[in-house]
């Protein structure tokens, strides 16, 4: 469970603070089901029309919920994940960045356990266009989003919002904007949300933003090899020098590993045309979708 529907519940938690007041706001405006938010300083209380619980599991018990999304600081992030983790949340959405790395791997461990989803962490989350977003994503913007057939993948929220932007001005509606984070250790990699949207029926084409450091986008690669559908990538830190933190902070190159030549290359020989830029996405994806089905 990757791709956000309508039908999900959504709990926030952190909903008192000022971005998960703006965003929750954003978020309802357009569709999404938020029924809960947590605040154990405010548990009774209503807030911007969603009641506040204690904890993820008292607000489970009270008003059961499919995905928890965080408005939580790094430092009680952990606590907050392993709240809903075991309040038996499906899809935990973390969009904190700077979670220290042990803290990271006992949520992630946690999840493993439990059957939980977990997005991120420092993601800007998933939208869904016509249904509803859960994040920090502009998903109530009918001038970047647009309900389609395409899917996104993005480890970048300013990334993808720019190819969707592109995208939506190009007449190419989304089916899925699913933005996996920018973090070294994640609980959601390109390749799953890459898989997630081959099985997904209302996609019939992918467009992979990727960027230096990792191996995500190779290992994707090797799936999208073996993909029916069509696949449109960007590899963004193409002049980035080696072994300098660019931006994420899993976007570094040591040595050849993680290099923009080193992705694009895995990328080509699995068939998937790579774009020079995010501009010249939806013209790319045109001819290889029209390509396909002159075949």
């Amino acid at each position: 469970m990757i791709i956000y529907r309508n039908s999900h519940r959504v709990l926030v938690q952190g909903i008192t603070g000022k971005q998960g007041t703006f965003w929750t706001e954003k978020m309802m405006a357009c569709g999404t089901r938020v029924v809960a938010g947590v605040n154990p300083k405010r548990a009774g209380e209503t807030h911007v029309g969603v009641p506040v619980f204690a904890s993820a599991a008292a607000a489970m018990a009270q008003a059961p919920y499919e995905v928890a999304v965080m408005f939580v600081p790094p430092p009680l992030a952990k606590d907050a994940a392993l709240d809903a983790i075991a309040a038996g949340v499906k899809l935990l959405v973390v969009l904190t960045e700077h979670i220290p790395a042990h803290d990271v791997m006992a949520i992630l461990l946690a999840a493993r356990r439990a059957g939980t989803q977990v997005v991120g962490p420092n993601t800007a989350g998933l939208v869904t266009p016509g249904e509803g977003f859960v994040g920090i994503m502009p998903g109530h913007n009918r001038h970047i989003f647009r309900p389609g057939s395409v899917g996104v993948i993005s480890r970048s929220g300013s990334l993808g919002t720019l190819i969707c932007l592109n995208l939506t001005r190009a007449g190419i509606g989304q089916s899925a904007f699913i933005g996996i984070g920018g973090d070294p250790m994640l609980g959601t990699t390109t390749r799953d949300a890459l898989a997630a949207l081959d099985k997904d029926g209302r996609t019939e084409a992918v467009v992979l933003v990727g960027e230096i450091g990792g191996a995500m986008e190779e290992s994707a690669a090797e799936y999208a090899a073996a993909m029916a559908k069509p696949v449109v990538a960007f590899i963004a830190g193409r002049a980035s020098p080696p072994g300098k933190k660019m931006g994420h902070a899993g976007a570094i190159v040591t040595g050849t590993a993680g290099s923009y030549a080193g992705k694009r290359q895995a990328l080509h020989r699995a068939g998937v045309v790579v774009a020079e830029t995010p501009r010249d996405i939806p013209a790319a994806l045109t001819r290889r979708m029209a390509g396909l089905a002159a075949q």
